[in-house]
């Protein structure tokens, strides 16, 4: 059949080519040459290389002759700057040998003519825009040894008549556009010594024909769709030096067979697929090795401590897997790569590995230019040894549970420029030394315990990119020019810590994007010279105190996307100049004094990006507003009258909180009682009336109501001590059980303090105007509202969010529930048993970090948290809500973590899915975890709630085809159906799920 098709293909030729061309001579190379030239254009003729026709062709540049025939043998114009296209003429040239028209700007298509070239033994037409299919009269050139068409525009199937090219050594088709399979006739070029695929949209399984290329030394396919197994005769390759294949969806156990299969083996990389297995010891016998990249796959195990040997290892790349246990001697394996004095690159981050980072790392290889280790367990402190590797240009250490302050000799890594250290438990100041890195670009220490403030020192990183220290406890002022000199800073966070006074210079800064400050004590007002920042996207100085004006100059940040200045002390008009903003798609000026009419115009016409709330006495606008119409006098008298109600206001409500104190001494004289608070609160919290809490929800007006419960309703409030709104949980004391609820609760959160836990401010137990008791917990507002609300389209009030939760957005929302988990049973002292997880007591705050809030069922829990018996907060009283309460609750048994656990699994399950556990659907045959453990893992996106599907954009659509997402679908799916096991002991450890949920948010990431 092959006999066949090449047959047929010859005729074609005949066909093509018509009766014989009359011979060719010198004199037509020239005219070839010319045309050729003709069709290379440039706007700019002074660039193109000179040919001179005075000379004699032969010795034009790039051209070379023969000297027998002087016919052009090889033309050589490769890195110039021509352009055009491939004129037919190249097919006039018949004693071409070589060609090399490298990076010279072609486009359009190769030649049909260029299948006249039968002495054609070399064609490189690498990096270029060439596009089109590869012609078919190529086959006629059977001298040709190597072909090179890497990085161009190239269409269609890998020909099969490669198979026919039986001299080639080399076949670069890499980074093109070509799709089908691999032709299994190129199993029959026995010469091959490269060849290169990589980077295109081929797909199917490896065809086994491969394994006949005996020398074969480089075999390249990575990031294309291939599948499957690897077949067994590609461990026939033993000349192989390079094989490649990451980026494809590769699966079985890999690594076993390597070292014996590949005994030269000098480069391997097959990250990115689904390959498991652990990593042989047997690695370290490849000699030759000198790059390893096995990351984002699933090998599992300890990482081989006999690396040592691998003395020219110059690349250790292992991320992305399941290495390690967790535990101490899982570090073990960097002691033996310390032998290898030429490493550069070193990546273990990502997987499971625990212990303490010792000061041996000191010792790896002044070579080295990347350490990362994040996302792991990794303990300890950070070394001073870590100044030993003078050559780090990239050190990655963040999330881990690493402690103690930054060394000081991290001021000796003059090379450095970028250092995440985010999600540690790192404490003490920013050394000084950090002054030293001068080219350092990107610092990321958010989620630390960083006090003191930035150093001064810190304006010598003159070439900062970005910069972010956020959740930290840092204070203080800023100098007014650390950041002046910062003129490439395009991102700076310095949010929810506690600066305090004004914002500091900016106005050098001309690339600056993104400028969040918000959640600090900034004072003053916007400085002017913050307009000369006109490429800012991003401007967030909500939760502070700024007052004064809002600066009309806001109007010329045209890029600007999101503009937040919410829950500060602002007292003016909106400026007219903010409906200049095209760009704008979040609004947000809340909660300040703001007065007057609102603009019409731009992002002020459309009331779901704008937030306006708390401004009392704002009017007009657009009618979705409801704002009171403004009243016809100029805005003089306006402000005049302004000044006046406020001073009316202030007198007749000062008559009447001396009127509510008198009776509120009155009742409590009367009930022989006087305000108290919850013992554990006592002194460590600042201590409100009831008369404020009334005041600062409008006398528990349905206005301020956000939420009710079977025993609590949640006011929305103001109180004048705190900055920013709170949310006041009144207790029904008519329930059964509703003081009882109150107590555990303050009792619990006055032991306990986490940033995915609902903080609370303070709690007032006394009576009210009426001498009846009352009981209330004052706790930050979350504007967000609950998980619940989100995920069930509820809408508890006129001000709650339109907000639709993508994929990611859920992935975290789990994440931050794992945390306050994992810190309740593990990390607070006594073992918390928080007993009712589900959606409406998950609290969303702006930007929707998720806090677990209600405690009035936890329980404490004494002694060893590894051994929860009967003793231990047992009782026949079902502890939590329908649905979520694990079986063994049911049957009377004790509290214990793993109950917390089955919730949390249901809980996931929920954000997946997008269905209660009590859902009409489900009954004694089929449950939410049935439902979900039978789709798994063909039926994911069945079940998967419909709005992540349909909701969003066509990319985000496209996401959620991709087969990496749908994997994590599956990876989701199967962390809930395994903590909602049956069985207590049967479910998943916590410290567990926050890895895997680790793995999956990482494999989301672009």
């Amino acid at each position: 059949m092959i006999r066949f098709l090449f047959l047929l293909v010859a005729l074609q030729m005949l066909v093509y080519m018509g009766s014989p061309a009359k011979p060719l001579s010198s004199e037509t190379d020239e005219i070839a040459l010319l045309a050729l030239k003709d069709k290379l254009t440039n706007s700019d003729p002074h660039a193109l290389p000179s040919w001179n026709q005075s000379l004699h062709f032969c010795e034009w540049q790039g051209v070379t002759c023969s000297r027998r025939h002087m016919r052009v043998s090889s033309l050589q114009l490769q890195n110039q700057y021509w352009g055009g296209t491939l004129a037919s003429s190249l097919g006039n040239l018949t004693f071409l040998r070589e060609i090399n028209l490298t990076n010279i700007y072609l486009h359009g298509e190769i030649p049909r003519e260029i299948g006249r070239l039968k002495r054609l033994k070399i064609l490189d037409l690498r990096n270029n825009n060439l596009g089109g299919h590869i012609p078919v009269e190529m086959i006629n050139c059977s001298s040709l040894q190597v072909i090179i068409l890497l990085y161009n525009n190239l269409t269609g199937k890998v020909p099969s008549w490669f198979g026919s090219m039986v001299q080639l050594t080399q076949l670069g088709l890499a980074a093109n556009g070509f799709v089908g399979n691999i032709p299994p006739s190129l199993g029959n070029l026995s010469s091959l010594q490269k060849l290169s695929l990589s980077q295109n949209h081929l797909e199917g399984s490896i065809t086994p024909t491969l394994g006949r290329l005996s020398n074969l030394k480089l075999l390249a396919l990575s990031l294309n769709n291939f599948s499957g197994l690897l077949p067994p005769s590609l461990y026939n390759l033993s000349n192989i030096q390079t094989l490649l294949l990451a980026g494809n969806q590769l699966v079985g156990n890999l690594l076993s067979n390597i070292p014996l299969a590949f005994p030269n083996l000098q480069n391997f990389a097959c990250g990115g697929n689904l390959f498991t297995g652990i990593l042989p010891f047997s690695i370290s016998n490849l000699s030759e090795l000198q790059k390893f990249d096995i990351e984002e796959n699933g090998f599992y195990g300890p990482i081989s401590p006999t690396l040592g040997s691998l003395h020219k290892l110059r690349e250790f790349k292992v991320g992305r897997n399941r290495f390690g246990s967790g535990r101490a001697h899982d570090l073990d394996f960097l002691s033996s790569l310390t032998n290898c004095t030429q490493l550069q690159k070193l990546d273990f981050s990502e997987n499971y590995l625990g212990g303490a980072l010792t000061s041996l790392i000191g010792n790896l290889s002044t070579n080295l230019i990347l350490f990362d280790m994040g996302l792991n367990q990794i303990s300890g402190r950070i070394p001073e040894t870590i100044g030993n590797l003078f050559g780090l240009a990239s050190l990655l250490m963040d999330e881990n549970a690493l402690e103690g302050p930054i060394p000081n000799s991290i001021g000796k890594l003059k090379n450095l420029v970028i250092i995440f250290l985010s999600m540690n438990n790192l404490s003490g100041n920013i050394p000084t030394v950090i002054g030293n890195l001068t080219i350092l670009s990107v610092v990321h220490m958010d989620f630390n315990a960083f006090k003191g403030s930035i150093p001064f020192t810190f304006r010598y990183c003159k070439k900062m990119h970005t910069f972010s220290v956020s959740v930290n406890n840092l204070s203080g002022n800023i100098p007014t020019q650390i950041f002046a000199y910062q003129k490439d800073l395009v991102n700076l966070d310095l949010s929810t810590n506690s600066f305090t006074g004004s914002i500091p210079e900016f106005g050098n800064l001309m690339h600056l994007s993104k400028l969040y400050m918000y959640a600090n004590k900034f004072s003053g007002v916007i400085p002017v010279e913050l307009g000369a920042c006109s490429t800012l996207t991003e401007l967030r100085l909500d939760r502070n105190f700024f007052h004064g004006n809002l600066p009309p100059f806001l109007g010329s940040l045209r890029s600007l996307e999101r503009l937040d200045l919410s829950n500060n002390n602002f007292s003016s008009t909106i400026p007219h100049e903010l409906e200049n903003l095209t760009f704008l798609s979040n609004l947000n000026l809340s909660y300040n004094h703001l007065y007057g009419q609102v603009p019409l115009e731009g992002v002020f016409g459309n009331i779901t990006v704008i937030s306006l709330i708390g401004n009392n006495d704002l009017c007009g606008g657009i009618p979705q507003l409801n704002l009171p119409p403004c009243p016809e006098f100029s805005s003089n008298k306006h402000k005049s009258s302004h000044k006046k109600i406020i001073i009316l206001i202030s007198v007749i409500g000062g008559l009447l909180i001396s009127f509510m104190i008198f009776i509120s001494i009155y009742c409590l004289r009367k009930k022989s009682e006087k305000l108290s608070f919850s013992p554990s609160l006592e002194h460590r919290y600042l201590k409100v009336s009831y008369g404020e809490l009334h005041q600062a929800t409008n006398g528990f007006s349905s206005s301020n109501l956000v939420g009710t419960g079977s025993s609590s309703s949640v006011y929305r409030g103001t109180l004048v001590h705190f900055e920013r709104p709170v949310a006041v949980k009144v207790l029904n004391l008519q329930t059964c059980g509703a003081s009882k609820s109150f107590i555990a609760e303050c009792k619990v959160l006055g032991k306990i303090k986490h940033r995915n836990l609902l903080s609370l401010l303070t709690s007032c137990s006394s009576v009210d105007y009426k001498g009846n008791d009352f009981k209330a917990i004052v706790f930050e507002f979350m504007f967000n509202g609950s998980l619940e609300t989100l995920l069930h389209n509820i809408v508890e009030d006129s001000k709650s969010t339109n907000l639709s939760l993508n994929l990611m957005q859920r992935v975290n929302i789990a994440l931050d529930v794992a945390f306050a988990l994992d810190y309740l049973h593990n990390d607070s002292g006594e073992a918390i048993i928080h007993c009712d997880i589900k959606p409406s007591n998950v609290l969303l705050d702006d930007d929707i970090v998720a806090h677990l809030g209600d405690f009035g069922l936890a329980r404490l829990v004494q002694g060893d948290r590894s051994s929860f018996t009967s003793n231990h907060g047992s009782s026949s009283i079902i502890k939590g809500t329908i649905g979520y309460v694990p079986p063994e609750y049911g049957a009377g048994g004790p509290v214990s973590p793993q109950g917390d656990i089955y919730s949390y699994g249901i809980l996931l399950l929920e954000i997946l899915t997008g269905k209660k556990p009590t859902d009409d659907m489900f009954g004694e045959d089929l449950s939410l975890h049935k439902f979900c453990k039978k789709a798994i893992p063909e039926g994911i996106t069945e079940i998967v709630d419909s709005r992540l599907l349909t909701l969003f954009g066509e990319g985000e659509r496209k996401i959620m085809q991709k087969q990496s997402t749908k994997e994590c679908l599956v990876s989701f799916a199967r962390i809930g159906v395994a903590c909602s096991q049956e069985f207590p002991t049967r479910r998943m450890n916590i410290k567990d799920i926050i890895v895997e949920l680790h793995a999956i948010k990482h494999k989301l990431l672009p």
